[in-house]
C-alpha cells in the first residue's frame, strides 16, 4: 500500500472515539493531534502509547514503548500491525437518551396501576481515554453519541426505572406532580449512574430527566386527571367567591363611613350636631302620635327634652308643650325654661325676661339670640 505522511482527524463532535482508515503506516509518517483529542497507538492489538495535542513523527525515539519491537525493515515499512485511535476530550452535550420500556407501579395518591415512559439529555466527556477504548471500543471503528447511550441503556433504564418506582412510592408523589419534581430527580438519578460512566472513563457532565410520557387517552388515567383537578379548581373557585365576598363587604363598609362624614359634615354646617338630630328626630315622631298618655309610656317628658339643650332643645320643648302651654295659658321661660303665667314679664325662677324681641321694622316677634329678621333681613340689636 501507498506510504501516509500525515494521520489526523477532523470530524465533528457527535463521536467519542474515532479509528484512522490508514492502518501499518512507515515508522515516519506525521501524526497531528488537534486540541481538546487524543491519540492513541496501538501495535497488533494492544494499547502502547498516548499522544496528546501536537505534531509527531512516528519514529522509535517518540514511541518509547515500541522500540523494543519496530526495526527498520525494507521500504523502511514496519512489519508490525498498527492503528491510530483519535479519542474526543470536549464535553458532549444535548445527548438524548429514553427509557426502552414502561415503568409499572401503582399510584400513590388514588391507587390504580400506571405506566410511565422519560426521556430527557445528558453531557458527557471522556476522562480516560484508554480505558474507555478497551471496555468500550474493542474492535469497532467509531464510537458515537448513539453508539455510547446504546451501550449504557441497559444500566440506565435499571437505574432509573427502580429509582422513580420507589421515589414516587415512599414519599406519595402523584402522576399529576411528578413535573415540579424532575430536577430532584434528575440530580438523584445524576448522582446513581455516575460511577457506571466512571468505570468506562466518562464522566457525566449532566443528567436531565425533561419529559414524563403518560397514559393520555387512557380511560383510567383521565378519569383520575379529571378528578384532580376538579378537586383544586373547586378550591380555587371557593376561595375567589369568597374574597369578592370581603371586597364588597368592605366596600359597603367604606361607603358607610364616607356617606357618614359627609352626613356629619352637613350637620356641622348647618349648625348641628348628631345627638341633636336624632333628639329631633324621637321628637317628630313622638309628635305624631296624638295620645298625651303615650308620651308618658315611654318615659319622655319636658325634662328628657330640656336636657337635648341648645336652640334644638329649646325648639323640641316648645313643640312638645305648645299644646298644654296653649290650655293653661302659660308661657316657658327660654333661659331656664321653667313655666310662668303668661302675664308674667319676667321668668319667676330665674328672673329672666319672657318678653318676646320685636322687629323694630316689620314687628315680626323674634327670639332673644336672633340677630337678624328671618321676614325682612333688618338687625334686631
Amino acid at each position: 500500500m501507498d506510504n501516509i505522511q500525515v494521520i489526523k482527524y477532523e470530524g465533528d463532535n457527535q463521536t467519542f472515539v474515532y479509528k484512522h482508515p490508514i492502518e501499518d503506516f512507515d515508522s515516519s509518517s506525521q501524526l497531528i493531534v488537534h486540541e481538546s483529542q487524543e491519540a492513541i497507538f496501538f501495535l497488533n492489538g494492544k494499547a502502547l502509547d498516548l499522544f496528546g495535542p501536537g505534531r509527531y513523527t512516528l519514529e522509535t525515539q517518540n514511541i518509547p514503548l515500541l522500540k523494543k519491537f519496530i526495526t527498520k525493515a525494507a521500504n523502511n515499512v514496519s512489519p508490525f500491525h498498527c492503528e491510530i485511535y483519535f479519542i474526543n476530550k470536549v464535553e458532549q452535550m444535548a445527548i438524548k437518551w429514553g427509557t426502552s420500556s414502561r415503568i409499572e407501579f401503582i399510584e400513590p395518591t388514588y391507587g390504580f396501576p400506571l405506566s410511565l415512559g422519560c426521556s430527557g439529555n445528558l453531557s458527557l466527556k471522556v476522562i480516560d481515554s484508554r480505558n474507555l477504548l478497551e471496555n468500550i471500543v474493542g474492535t469497532i471503528k467509531e464510537l458515537t453519541q448513539e453508539n455510547l447511550v446504546n451501550y449504557f441503556r441497559s444500566f440506565l433504564n435499571a437505574k432509573l426505572k427502580s429509582y422513580l418506582a420507589k421515589t414516587i412510592k415512599q414519599n406519595k408523589i402523584s402522576i399529576f406532580e411528578l413535573d415540579e419534581n424532575l430536577v430532584d430527580f434528575s440530580s438523584d438519578v445524576k448522582k446513581l449512574l455516575e460511577p457506571d460512566f466512571e468505570s468506562y472513563g466518562l464522566e457525566l457532565v449532566t443528567f436531565f430527566i425533561t419529559d414524563v410520557v403518560r397514559p393520555d387517552n387512557e380511560r383510567t388515567y383521565e378519569h383520575f386527571k379529571e378528578l384532580h383537578f376538579r378537586k383544586y379548581a373547586d378550591v380555587a373557585e371557593a376561595q375567589l367567591k369568597k374574597q369578592t365576598s370581603i371586597i364588597k363587604a368592605e366596600a359597603e363598609a367604606q361607603q358607610k363611613i364616607i356617606d357618614s362624614q359627609a352626613e356629619a359634615e352637613k350637620r356641622r354646617i348647618e349648625g348641628y350636631s348628631y345627638k341633636q338630630q336624632r333628639s329631633l328626630d324621637i321628637a317628630e315622631k313622638m309628635a305624631g302620635n296624638q295620645s298625651q298618655g303615650q308620651y308618658t309610656n315611654l318615659g319622655i317628658g319636658l325634662a328628657t327634652m330640656s336636657a337635648v339643650g341648645g336652640k334644638l332643645g329649646q325648639t323640641l320643648n316648645e313643640a312638645l308643650n305648645s299644646d298644654e302651654n296653649k290650655n293653661n295659658n302659660q308661657i316657658q321661660c327660654p333661659k331656664c325654661h321653667t313655666l310662668n303665667d303668661a302675664k308674667n314679664k319676667f321668668c319667676c325662677e330665674c328672673g329672666a325676661s319672657l318678653q318676646k324681641n320685636k322687629c323694630k321694622k316689620c314687628n315680626t316677634v323674634v327670639d332673644d339670640n336672633i340677630k337678624f329678621c328671618p321676614n325682612c333681613g333688618a338687625k334686631i340689636k
